[in-house]
């Protein structure tokens, strides 16, 4: 297997394997085993259609992988292992919900917890040689600005932890730039179809991950059944869908950095992800109330296309106020376009 290349692996790992095996992990909806066998109880010895799951993940980034309830409880079972304490450094610009959970813990006096803008990295090498944690996101969100993982990595003392939602293994493996651990909303890409919630570490170290999967197994964030289901499924096609959609964004991109309406375009040169900028939050209000085939909502990574306008939410109010954030789906780009122009200012 550490021979195919990553389509490859998206498709082919976590199978059944031998004669008469099902060609697809079933979906193994039970809570208990009987006993007398290797697994007791699902909490704490998980399902064939969890192992599968992390095992098509961990193939791809490298790693062993733990899925989680939500993306969310992935960070909350990465700071599960820090002493109270600790010094974690993080993204100005990243997920809300990751610096909201972060400012919580800091407020009940758990962490102190620092942010600096993720492209300087001078500050984040400087940062990074006196934190307990390093938790990077890259390209961040939502203004996709791209973090030298490696540099900072480095330079730091404690453990690295890279959001690798945006990217996925198929366009970024943090792991071989030096990070110790990567996270994913698996509800995102990775799913790809805007129907479950589910989270996923990929530690380099396999004591890590058995650190992480007792962190789970304490607060009880495992993934549902289905979810792990879903996700295994969505994992099989996401190759070909993030190239597709990251062809349009490109495309979509470059065309909107071309209209008279947007003052200014993020998009990192690879990706799904692209952020434009109209010129306050009026005109991007209007925009997101326009669009006739893509749709006003809040999250990212399916094959239908999304946008909002960030600044609107608790916590990022230092967004530009006029920052759309698109997700770019599976339509047909020309369609996408059309839209685009009918709901953008003249």
């Amino acid at each position: 297997m550490d021979d195919w290349t990553p389509r490859t692996k998206a498709i082919a790992a976590g199978r059944p394997h031998g004669p008469g095996e099902p060609l697809n992990t079933p979906l193994v909806a039970t809570s208990t085993y009987r006993a007398g066998g290797d697994s007791v109880y699902a909490r704490g010895d998980g399902t064939p259609t969890w192992h599968a799951l992390e095992e098509a993940v961990g193939a791809l980034e490298g790693g062993h992988a733990t899925a989680f309830a939500s993306g969310v409880a992935t960070l909350s079972a990465v700071l599960d292992l820090l002493p109270v304490g600790s010094r974690v450094v993080v993204p100005t610009f990243s997920y809300a919900v990751t610096r909201g959970v972060l400012a919580h813990a800091q407020k009940l006096g758990k962490l102190a917890v620092t942010e600096l803008d993720p492209t300087d990295t001078e500050a984040w090498v400087a940062e990074a040689a006196t934190s307990d944690l390093v938790w990077l996101e890259s390209p961040t969100n939502p203004t996709l600005d791209v973090m030298d993982i490696e540099t900072i990595a480095a330079a730091a003392r404690g453990r690295v932890v890279v959001d690798n939602t945006f990217a996925t293994p198929l366009q970024q493996r943090p792991l071989e730039l030096g990070a110790d651990v990567v996270v994913h909303s698996a509800t995102k890409l990775i799913g790809g179809h805007s129907d479950l919630l589910l989270g996923i570490t990929v530690a380099k170290d396999p004591e890590v991950a058995a650190e992480l999967q007792g962190a789970r197994t304490r607060v009880g964030s495992t993934p549902g059944a289905l979810e792990a289901w879903l996700a295994l499924r969505g994992l099989r096609t996401m190759p070909v869908r993030l190239a597709e959609q990251s062809r349009t964004a490109a495309l979509l991109a470059s065309r909107l950095g071309e209209h008279p309406a947007v003052t200014r375009v993020r998009y990192p040169g690879f990706g799904m992800m692209v952020s434009f900028e109209l010129a306050d939050a009026e005109a991007a209000d209007r925009f997101c109330a326009a669009t006739r085939l893509i749709v006003p909502a809040t999250s990212l990574g399916g094959v239908e296309s999304l946008v909002e306008r960030r600044a609107w939410l608790p916590g990022e109010e230092r967004v530009p106020a006029g920052l759309i954030r698109f997700s770019v789906g599976l339509e047909d780009p020309e369609d996408l376009w059309a839209d685009l122009t009918f709901a953008l200012p003249e």
